[in-house]
């Protein structure tokens, strides 16, 4: 019987992560996530962010600490790590479409490949999300075609095509152009606002003070400090939060 713990959407406890049992990279980071909640991670590059976040989906192993989704821990090896991360959609820094298909192909093939929708299904589901994005007239184009804000909108499509219940970001902008970000973060800032479980690990801090419910410093390998935006941005406590802040607000 898989233990539950008590609810939040994705609870991260203590978790460590180090590479061949010598770097340690994550060293002791906890958060929690409510439903609905959007949640920006911030922090210097180097700092952890982005490996805390893929071992929330278990993209990479974690030594000791527990992540719970809904209630039920990752660590567990009783648990079906497919089917839990079915329940979480990942938007990396690049796309990672296929090339050779259309941008309807890229979208329709885990759900069909899964057997989560038959292809009719597949199909109308994903124009349900290219519009979502606004991207439903390059359905039938190739990646190649399209801007790199283009395509990682359609990468957002294809990640809510499996229908998840929480949406993880890895710093979904850095890769674009700077007139291509506001399209992409426009998307996110909609799912946010239909109630989307969100966790952002992001370089974009307008986006954070806007949208965020809780803005996390990721410093060293932990999350120092962790507040409403407006508790973070305007009053950080922590030294290492003030010396961040001050470097990428120019204050």
């Amino acid at each position: 019987m898989v233990e539950k713990q008590e609810q939040f959407k994705v609870q991260v406890k203590d978790l460590h992560k180090s590479y061949d049992g010598v770097h340690e990279v994550i060293k002791g980071a906890s958060l929690d996530v409510a439903p609905s909640e959007v949640v920006c991670i911030i922090g210097p590059s180097g700092s952890g962010k982005s490996t805390f976040l893929r071992c929330i989906n278990k993209l990479e192993d974690f030594q000791d600490g527990h992540i719970y989704l809904d209630g039920i821990d990752l660590a567990d090896p009783k648990v079906d790590i497919n089917k839990m991360r079915e329940k979480i959609g990942m938007v990396f820094q690049h796309f990672n479409l296929f090339p050779n298909m259309t941008v309807l192909e890229n979208i329709t093939l885990a759900p069909t490949q899964l057997g989560k929708e038959d292809k009719q299904t597949a199909i109308a589901e994903a124009h349900k999300y290219l519009k979502l994005v606004n991207m439903d007239d390059k359905a039938d184009v190739k990646p190649s075609t399209l801007s790199g804000g283009q395509q990682q909108r359609v990468a957002i499509a294809r990640a809510l095509a499996m229908k998840p219940e929480v949406m993880l970001f890895d710093e979904p902008t850095s890769a674009l152009d700077p007139e291509m970000v506001g399209d992409v973060l426009k998307v996110m800032q909609n799912l946010a606002k239909e109630g989307m479980t969100m966790i952002v690990v992001t370089h974009e801090m307008g986006f954070a003070k806007q949208v965020a419910d809780k803005v996390a410093f990721f410093h060293g390998g932990v999350i120092q400090e962790i507040g409403t935006p407006e508790q973070i941005f305007d009053h950080p406590q922590k030294e290492e939060t003030k010396s961040f802040l001050d470097k990428v607000l120019n204050v």
